[in-house]
């Protein structure tokens, strides 16, 4: 199996069913978990030199940092639900979070020094936006972007409908070339509707060094160190997928791949 193609496992004692290190990665800014939590159930951590985001794929839960209650965020049934809540937690602190219902829970973590207070992300508060067209046609909630504070971190989630492409045409954030792009390691959390369904993922290089299509199951994680991403939705099943981006600067800028850049230009 392919190194980028990261597996569930069985939920640990702490409901953890994803554990993406900088380390395991091979990488050096992203972090990303994921916990599936049974009501009553709770999970704590400290912070350390990461900042963290936790978002609330479904479920609510009561989230805490340092001294402070933040109480109840969360509330949708299914991450292909609208309205997502987040708790940004900065580093040099910690998080605790108390499942109020069963829940999915993931964790998206990257360098910070805790300059930041903690906060709740409100629905609210989430950027919405409708990219391409046809059946280049995506719908993005923007939870974290560069707009908004943190250190290091950015975070969005998408809903790629049935039959459509999504990070499409080809694009790649690999190298520190600003202002035309920057260096951006990603992570692609996939939920499929109904779960039984997959997505394509390839990613590639100019060069070809690293050329892999993947097939992505409900629940799976496909890592971006480098290169060109697109993802595509078969008929019939809806693809969401959760992306958390960090890098040497927090500025999002992509290159599109050239041979692909020609449908941009039609009208």
């Amino acid at each position: 199996m392919s190194n980028l193609l990261v597996k569930p496992s069985k939920p640990d004692a702490n409901g953890r069913i994803h554990s993406v290190t900088p380390a395991s990665a091979g990488w050096t800014y992203v972090g990303f978990e994921v916990y599936r939590l049974k009501a009553g159930q709770n999970v704590k951590q400290a912070t350390e030199d990461r900042e963290a985001c936790l978002v609330m794929l479904s479920g609510k839960a009561r989230v805490a940092s340092g001294a402070k209650d933040f109480g109840v965020i969360g509330g949708r049934s299914s991450p292909f639900e609208p309205d997502p809540w987040s708790f940004y937690v900065p580093a040099k602190s910690d998080w605790a979070l108390t499942a109020e219902t069963d829940c999915e829970v993931a964790l998206c973590t990257a360098p910070g020094t805790g300059k930041l207070p903690a906060r709740v992300i409100r629905p609210d508060q989430v950027g919405q936006e409708t990219r391409g067209k046809g059946t280049n046609t995506r719908h993005v909630r923007n939870i974290l972007p560069e707009t908004e504070p943190a250190e290091s971190l950015l975070v969005v989630e998408v809903i790629t409908p049935s039959g459509h492409w999504s990070s499409y045409p080809p694009h790649k954030h690999d190298r520190d070339a600003l202002p035309n792009e920057s260096f951006l390691e990603e992570t692609y959390y996939h939920r499929l509707n109904p779960p039984q369904g997959y997505a394509l993922q390839r990613v590639y290089t100019d060069d070809r060094s690293l050329d892999e299509t993947l097939a992505a199951s409900d629940g799976d994680v496909v890592l971006v160190p480098k290169g060109y991403h697109p993802v595509g939705a078969p008929h019939g099943y809806e693809l969401y997928y959760l992306n958390v981006m960090a890098g040497p600067k927090r500025v999002w800028k992509f290159y599109n791949d050239p041979d692909h850049e020609w449908m941009l230009k039609q009208v």
